[in-house]
């Protein structure tokens, strides 16, 4: 289980607390010095009843405190899975520091890590620490295809890229450096923006035409290479294999775990100079780099407890209130700010960490997502919809575009037709004779003759659904093209 649904498993409102308690109380009687802070923290939650105005204070600023740390926390545990933490390399990132791994297969419904992962290009994903010195991103000539390394600061803030669009496609080196940092680069290595922090995370994608393309990519992908400065222009330098990182402290294991987790990461990447008057308000309850909140009065600590277990579920009601978007037919077009939300701190955790990880900057790429049919009601289990493009409404880009389901735990869907994605590059979509294309959206086959343009849905539970346009044109970007709507015809 991660961060955010560790997190999670808390209240959501008053009718639902006792419910919702239930389990983290359970596991805290396993834990008897923690069982009466668990029970004081809902307690206030429960009645409505202020026993301590340090602890409303307390549980306020916490709010605060978690909204600003969240990618924080949510990328310690992330860093320390995929560092870690071997589960499936073939899907899931496994890798020491400084080194890539590379997914084997497109993704399908066997990944389960969330993030709302893509179902058209391999990734390449590595944990960097640029704390001692600079490290060398090299990758071969690419030809025409499309590729991109997402470069991304510990908050979840992009920084950089290199790919087709920025750097482009012949072979090349360039030069990922932390803060402060000042040298000589070899002649033959392309600087690039300082990093915001000493950890960042490498999020690269490499288009796959169709499954037998995807021996090509990993040929490709077997020479992309990070190699420390120290080490660069030694052919047969090793690169050393560490994986040690800290490893989080899990909620369900002390509820105090997610503020330990954030301050040890604020002091592992200290936050921006012009921080500096928010981080004396959290000093106040405990929370900042090198600080400890177990030093906290009771009341505090019992508050942040609260102010944790609320965290993520309010984040999770922001992205689906659809706030952040400029809302068109249902779909939500990302703000310009995407990607790098910065002191925008709601954003940057909810819309930017929690629902993705990451999220490209609009240039690379623009998500449209979409939770409503044409008539405003939500994406059902049993409804059948219908996505029609006219022949002059294509998505314009000048990369590729594709349209993704995902369930409300934001992975791909389990579906029997193995089925993930349908875009311009899928085999066997047919337009209609006016070059008009119409895409079905639905749990069961809508026929044979049908099936090549079908995208299978949830058999139950909720879904929601994301139209991914790469190096989309300046009127995607500008919401000046506008999507068709989901429209319900059963």
């Amino acid at each position: 289980m991660n961060v955010a649904r560790a997190a999670g498993q808390a209240v959501r409102h008053p009718k639902a607390t006792i419910e919702r308690a239930r389990p983290t109380i359970e596991r805290a009687r396993r834990l008897p010095q923690i069982l009466p802070t668990l029970r004081q923290a809902v307690g206030p939650i429960i009645t409505g009843r202020v026993a301590d105005w340090r602890g409303e204070y307390a549980y306020t600023l916490g709010e605060q405190a978690f909204v600003y740390g969240f990618p924080y926390i949510y990328n310690a545990q992330l860093r320390y899975d995929w560092v870690t933490q071997p589960r499936n390399p073939a899907t899931v990132p496994y890798a020491p520091v400084n080194h890539f791994w590379h997914a084997e297969r497109l993704l399908d419904a066997s990944y389960r890590d969330g993030g709302c992962p893509n179902n058209d290009t391999l990734y390449s994903v590595a944990w960097v620490n640029l704390s001692d010195e600079p490290v060398i991103l090299s990758h071969p000539d690419m030809g025409d295809r499309y590729f991109t390394f997402e470069l991304i600061g510990i908050t979840s803030d992009n920084f950089d890229y290199i790919g087709q669009r920025t750097t482009g496609s012949t072979a090349g080196h360039f030069a990922l450096t932390g803060p402060g940092w000042s040298g000589d680069l070899p002649p033959d290595v392309q600087p690039l923006k300082s990093a915001p922090s000493p950890w960042i995370m490498i999020l690269g994608r490499t288009l796959v035409s169709d499954t037998n393309d995807v021996a090509n990519v990993r040929a490709l992908q077997e020479q992309y290479r990070l190699t420390p400065l120290s080490l660069f222009g030694k052919p047969d330098a090793k690169v050393p294999e560490s994986r040690e990182v800290a490893e989080p402290i899990r909620a369900e294991d002390d509820p105090l775990g997610p503020w330990k987790t954030l301050n040890a990461m604020l002091a592992e990447n200290p936050p921006p100079a012009h921080h500096e008057i928010l981080l004396k308000q959290f000093a106040q309850i405990g929370v900042g780099p090198g600080l400890d909140v177990e030093d906290q009065p009771d009341v505090v600590k019992r508050s942040l407890i609260r102010a944790a277990a609320v965290g993520v579920p309010m984040l999770k009601q922001q992205i689906l209130s659809g706030d952040w978007a400029h809302v068109v037919h249902g779909w939500r077009y990302p703000p310009p700010q995407m990607g790098r939300f910065g002191d925008d701190f709601l954003k940057r955790a909810a819309d930017q960490s929690l629902v993705g990880i990451s999220a490209n900057d609009p240039a690379e790429a623009v998500y449209l997502v979409n939770f409503d049919d044409s008539d405003g009601n939500k994406l059902t289990a049993g409804g059948r919809y219908e996505l029609h493009f006219g022949r002059d409404e294509l998505p314009p880009v000048d990369a590729f575009w594709s349209l993704t389901v995902y369930g409300e735990d934001m992975n791909l869907i389990p579906n029997p037709a193995d089925r993930y994605s349908i875009g311009d590059r899928t085999p066997g979509l047919k337009q209609d004779p006016d070059g008009a294309l119409t895409i079905s959206l639905q749990s069961k086959s809508p026929g044979e003759d049908q099936e090549s343009n079908w995208l299978p849905t949830a058999q139950e539970g909720t879904w929601f659904v994301v139209l991914r346009m790469y190096r989309p044109r300046r009127e995607v970007v500008d919401a000046a093209w506008e999507c068709p709507p989901l429209n319900r015809v059963g």
